[in-house]
C-alpha cells in the first residue's frame, strides 16, 4: 500500500533529476513512508528521458509517464493526478526550490487531522522585482473581486492532497485547466503554509513575464464571465453618453447656432467606437474558442509510454 505519491512534472530537467531524486528519497525513507515518485516527462527536449529511464531502471519506486510532445504543466500535473495511487499525492517541482522538509511536513498534517483535504505552500519571501510583485498583486485583487472562489496570493501547486480531493480533481475533465482555481473550485478544507524558495538548482525558470501573463488572463477567462460583462456594461455606457452629448449638440445649435462639430470629432469617435468593438469581440471570441476546442472532445494530453516501478505501457488521454 503506498501511503504518498509524489508527481513531479518536468521539462528540461536533466541536471536535477537526479539531485531531486535523492535529496526527496532521503526525507521519505527517514520519515519511514510508503511513496512512489511519478516523473510526468513534458516533451523535454534535452537527456531529461535518459536520466529518467536510467532511474527508473534503477529504483522500484520511480514511475515516468512520457508525452508525446509539450502539453504544458497543466496537462503534466492532471496525468500524474490521474495515475497517482496514493492515499496523499503531492505536487512538487523537480528544480529543488520547494524543500522536501516542507512536503513531510504538509503530510504530518494531514496525518494529524483527518478533517484537513489540502496544505499547500505558499512563499513567504519571493524573490521577485517590484513590477512582477505590482502585476502578480494586481492580478489576485482583480479576481478575487470578480470570481466566485477565492484565490489565495501566492498559493502554489507545491501541495499535498488527500485521495478525496484528487479523486474530485479528476472528475474535472475540461481542457484549459487552471490548477490554482480547480483546487479552490473543487473545495474541501485546505490550509496554508509558508516556506523560504531554495535557489534554482540548475536550468532556468520556464516562466517568463509573458507566460505568466498569459496564465494569469487564462485564470480570469476560466473562472469567470466578467469580461463579458464588462463588454454590456461599456455597450450602456457608450450608448447613454451618445445620447447626451446628442442633445448636448443639438441644443448648441438650436440656442447658441454653434455649428455642429464636424471631421475631426466624427474621426475620433469613430476610432473609439471602433476599437472597443474590436476588443469586446476579441473577448468573446476567447471564450468561443474555449467552447469550440471544447467540444472536439480532445485529449489534455498524449502519453507516448509509460516505464518504471510496476507501470505497463499504455496511451489514454
Amino acid at each position: 500500500m503506498i501511503k504518498l505519491s509524489c508527481v513531479i512534472p518536468c521539462y528540461n530537467e536533466e541536471d536535477n533529476i537526479l539531485p531531486f531524486f535523492n535529496s526527496l528519497s532521503q526525507t521519505l525513507e527517514a520519515a519511514g513512508l510508503s511513496y512512489e515518485l511519478l516523473f510526468v516527462d513534458d516533451g523535454s527536449r534535452d537527456g531529461s528521458l535518459e536520466r529518467l529511464r536510467a532511474l527508473a531502471a534503477e529504483k522500484p519506486a520511480v514511475r515516468v509517464i512520457r508525452f508525446s510532445r509539450n502539453f504544458g504543466k497543466e496537462a503534466a500535473m492532471y496525468a500524474g493526478l490521474r495515475a497517482a495511487k496514493g492515499d496523499y499525492v503531492s505536487i512538487v517541482d523537480a528544480d529543488l526550490q520547494q524543500p522536501p522538509e516542507v512536503l513531510l511536513q504538509m503530510v504530518n498534517m494531514l496525518e494529524a487531522d483527518p478533517e484537513l483535504d489540502c496544505v499547500a505552500a505558499f512563499q513567504k519571501n519571493r524573490r521577485e522585482s517590484g513590477p512582477m510583485r505590482f502585476f502578480k498583486g494586481a492580478f489576485y485583487g482583480l479576481i478575487n473581486r470578480v470570481a466566485e472562489i477565492e484565490f489565495v496570493s501566492g498559493a502554489s501547486d507545491f501541495r499535498t492532497l488527500r485521495r478525496n480531493m484528487v479523486d474530485a480533481l479528476n472528475s474535472v475533465t475540461e481542457y484549459y485547466r487552471f490548477s490554482k482555481g480547480l483546487f479552490s473550485w473543487v473545495g474541501f478544507r485546505t490550509e496554508y503554509i509558508p516556506y523560504e524558495a531554495r535557489e534554482r538548482a540548475s536550468g532556468k525558470t520556464k516562466f517568463s513575464f509573458w507566460k505568466l501573463l498569459q496564465l494569469a488572463f487564462e485564470g480570469i477567462i476560466a473562472f469567470t464571465t466578467m469580461p463579458l460583462k464588462l463588454a454590456t456594461v461599456a455597450g450602456l455606457l457608450t450608448a447613454a453618453v451618445s445620447v447626451i452629448y446628442l442633445v448636448v449638440v443639438v441644443l448648441q445649435k438650436l440656442i447658441q447656432g454653434i455649428d455642429v462639430p464636424g471631421y475631426a470629432t466624427i474621426v475620433v469617435l469613430i476610432l473609439l467606437l471602433g476599437g472597443m468593438q474590436l476588443f469586446f469581440l476579441g473577448v468573446i471570441g476567447e471564450y468561443l474558442a474555449r467552447m469550440y476546442i471544447q467540444t472536439k472532445n480532445r485529449p489534455v494530453y498524449i502519453i507516448k509510454e509509460t516505464f518504471g516501478g510496476e507501470a505497463e505501457e499504455e496511451n489514454k488521454d
